[in-house]
Order: C-alpha cells, then structure tokens, then sequence
C-alpha cells in the first residue's frame, strides 16, 4: 500500500510572491512529493501551501520549507491580520493512507528535532505531537503572537521550545504537529462591522460553546466583514450545520451570507454531504453522481481496494491474499465500527458527561484501523516474500527464517491489535450511546474472529521454525491472548444486552 502523508503549513507572506515562490520550489524540489496548492492571502499576509508525500519526502520537504522561509521572511517587518508567532508559523503532518497518527508523531519530532538543532528555529509541538497539554493548541502556543514571545522566549519558563534555541530571532518560531484533516472555511456578509463577525464567531465556535470542532475569528477583509474558520471535523461538523448557523446568527442582525471561501483544498465527501442536505436527497447514492461512476470504470482512484476487489482476489487460486489478510481486514472493520459507535456518542447531549472518554476511544479506533488496514496488505507481502526465499533458497537459509519471522510476527500482530479493539468495544459498550451497543458486541465479535483467525496463522507459521523454544512461546502467547479476548467478548455481549434492552 502507498504511504501517504498531507501537509498544509502556513508561512507569513503572502504578498511577495517571489517569496512563496521560493518556498513552493523547495518543497517540490524534493523526490516523492506533490505540490497540490499554493494559496496567497495579501492581506492577512500569509500562504498556505498544500503537498502530499511519502514519509521520507514530505519530511525533508518540511525542513527544506522550513529552512527556506527562515531566509527569506523577516518577523520584525511582519503585518498582517491573521495570528502569527513565526516565519514558518504552523506545519502540521496529516496521515492520509498506508501511514498511523503515531506514524507521523514520529515523523513530526524527527523534523521539529532538525530544524532546532540545524536551523536554530525554536519550535513548539502541538496536536497529537504535544509534549505537554500547554502546548496543544496553535492559541496557546501563539499567544501574544511574535512581538510578545521575542520578548519572553528565554525568560519565562512556559515559553521554552520543545526544540531549538529559546531565544528570539528574526523567524520566530514554528509549531509542528500531527491533526486530522481539516477545511479551511471563511463566510462573508454584507456588512463592514467586524465587531459582529467576531460577536458570530465566538457564538459558533467550540471554545466559546458553540459547534464542536470549530474554530473561528471574525476579521475585515477588502471592506467586508468575514468569519475565518477552521473545521476540525467535518463528518462530525458538516459544513452545511456550520454555514446555517452562521446564517441564523447574520439574520438576528439583519444581515445575509453573500459568499462563502475555501482555503487550499477540501475532501469531495463534505461537499457531497452538503449537496444531499441542502436537495433534501438523503438516500442518494454516490454511485449515482456521473463522475464517481466514470472514475470506478476507469479504475483511476485513489485509495484502497473496493471490498468486491478484494474479495475477489480472496476468492482466487492464488495463496495471498489469505486468511492473515482476512484477519486484518475483520480487524480493522472491527474497529471501524468501534469508532462508529464513539462517534454516535459524540455531541449528544444525553452523553455529555462521557464525551471525553468518547473521543478517546473514537482517535484510538481510527488509529487502530488504520494499522490493521495497512495490516491487510503487509501479511500479503511477507507470505510472498516467504515463499520467493524458500523457492530460491530451499530451507536451510538465514533469509528464509528471516521471511518465517515475518509471518508470524505480522499475524501476531494483528491478533494484538484486534485484542485492542475489543478492550475499546468493550469501553465504548458500557459508556456509550445505547442505541448502538449492538454494534459495540458485533465490533467485538468480528474482533475477535481475527484474533482467532490470526492465532492459527502464527500456529501454523511458527512450527516451520527451527527454533522449537520460540515457537513455544509463541504457541503459549497466543494461548493465552485467546483466552482474555474470549472473556472480553463475553463481557461485551452481556453489556450490550444489558444496555439494550434485549
């Protein structure tokens, strides 16, 4: 499976041209990465540019950005309307495919650590990178903005970096991070009082009590009052919910929407759920939009396979894929419904009082699925590497006890991770929306499937092990990894119909 990585960084120019440019260049200089968007704003004086990579390319393309911006823009001749603390001022990595949020932590300090050390740029981590809770929110990190923390790095302890110099310099600093995908959304009204776009956006956004994964200022921009927002998450906020709040808050004041604007680049499915809201078609299918059709004839789409491609892979008479990518894939549908269940629960206000265990288990389910998903494809490669080294090599060959290992330790591996999910299922059971419990019990029983399922593959693969001591270990490993989900799955079930009602 393809690794992709998104990043969306924000640099403080976006009136020189010459100077985002260069930027642009440095990043698209680099092997394995894609420039997809260069979006220059003259008056809140900023670019956001938008790139998907590999791992590898996006994280030199980051430091090679980073390094070029520090050259070229000066914090000390900066203005500009929207909020800034550096010359790179935010980079966040986002995983996309083939890659897990931990992935792109990882990934995300390697390049906050060399852009301190190499740079002297003080970098702050945020997001799912966040070393402290202080420094989990872009607000936070960018309160009082540059001029404030030119004069505190160094000498306030709340302002040292994770990485790089505490001292001021002409750059700034930088937040690097890991988060979700967001859109950049702003909404325009026929008005030039900027006091009611910014009396709108703390009606609406999440910190002040109003949509969940909403953020959002109110600014004047070419004599027009604006609300510049970011959504979070826009399955759980569609944009439609947003914009007719937005218009409700606009009518109190005798006011219109006359224009809405989407910064850099926005999933197709959140325009697709506002077209089906706003024609009242809530039954439509994708598959009836012409374009999507043509692209599933054409075969040109980007992501994984279709289920009815996968099975029928399955379903041929080759050895891969076979039951160890089954398993993974019962795994990570496992978990898809785990998350399903905990976003159920999300913004109910029956269930405000466990929101914030919810969201836990709803970002380790995504987590989860995303490694079991990569898990499909992963014990697929190693079943044809180990039969590749054993045809060449015979049986008596390091580089076939080396493939050996690797078909145990991938179905190992899934059995770990779907045991995960049933202690999520089994969390989000007690806790979560009763409506749903069914779907919690059959989020552990399909999880537990795998387990079963990638249990008799490290069985079966570790007996051709000369190591008998190992496989023993392994054997009793798995022993007792089936005994705990078995147990788990049982208690599951009883929740479920305990909370359900059946």
């Amino acid at each position: 499976m393809q690794e992709i990585i998104e990043c969306v960084p924000n640099f403080s120019d976006g009136r020189n041209p010459e100077v985002y440019t260069a930027i642009a260049d440095a990043i698209q200089s680099v092997p394995e990465v894609q420039l997809l968007d260069v979006s220059a704003d003259p008056l809140h004086n900023r670019t956001v540019i938008t790139f998907v990579g590999s791992p590898s390319g996006v994280e030199e393309a980051a430091y090679q950005a980073i390094k070029t911006a520090a050259k070229l823009i000066n914090l000390d001749n900066h203005q500009g309307e929207h909020p800034r603390i550096g010359a790179t001022d935010v980079f966040p990595f986002i995983p996309i495919r083939g890659v897990t949020r931990r992935d792109c932590v990882q990934l995300a300090h390697r390049v906050g650590k060399r852009v301190g050390d190499e740079l002297g740029v003080a970098v702050y981590m945020y997001g799912f990178a966040a070393t402290t809770k202080k420094n989990n929110k872009i607000n936070d990190i960018r309160s009082g903005e540059y001029e404030q923390w030119k004069q505190e790095v160094g000498k306030k302890e709340s302002r040292n970096p994770d990485y790089g110099p505490a001292q001021p310099a002409t750059w700034g600093a930088t937040a690097i991070g890991v988060r979700p995908f967001l859109i950049a959304y702003n909404v325009y009204l026929n008005t030039e009082d900027v006091e009611i776009a910014r009396q709108i956006a703390r009606n609406i956004r999440e910190m002040s009590g109003g949509l969940r994964h909403v953020q959002a200022k109110g600014f004047l921009v070419d004599g027009q009052a604006q609300i510049n927002m970011n959504i979070l998450n826009f399955e759980h906020t569609p944009l439609y919910r947003v914009q007719e709040l937005i218009r409700s808050e606009a009518n109190y004041f005798g006011l219109k929407i006359t224009r809405g604007e989407i910064v850099g680049l926005t999933p197709q499915k959140a325009l697709m759920d506002s077209a089906k809201w706003y024609h009242q078609i809530h039954d439509m299918r994708d598959e009836q939009v012409l374009e999507y059709r043509l692209r599933d004839w054409t075969g040109i789409q980007i992501g994984d396979f279709t289920p009815d491609r996968f099975l029928e892979a399955t379903a041929a008479n080759t050895p891969t894929p076979g039951g160890g990518s089954a398993a993974a894939l019962v795994g990570a549908l496992a978990a898809s419904l785990t998350q399903m269940v905990a976003g159920l629960t999300m913004g109910r206000d029956a269930y405000s009082a466990v929101q914030a265990e919810a969201n836990a288990v709803l970002d380790d389910a995504m987590d989860l699925r995303q490694q079991l998903t990569n898990a499909i494809v992963e014990d697929s490669d190693a079943f044809e590497e180990f039969l590749r080294v054993r045809r060449q090599f015979g049986k008596e060959d390091q580089a076939l006890e080396k493939a050996i290992l690797r078909i145990v330790e991938i179905p190992l591996k899934v059995a770990y991770l779907s045991r995960d999910v049933v202690l999520l299922a089994n969390s989000i059971a007690e806790i979560g929306n009763k409506n749903a419990a069914t779907d919690a019990a059959t989020a552990a029983i399909l999880a537990r499937a795998a387990v079963q399922t990638a249990v008799l593959n490290v069985r079966a693969n570790a007996k051709s092990l000369p190591d008998d001591a190992r496989s023993m270990k392994w054997k009793a490993e798995v022993e007792s990894l089936n005994k705990q989900v078995n147990e788990l799955v049982e208690s599951v079930i009883a929740i479920a119909a305990r909370r359900g009602g059946y």
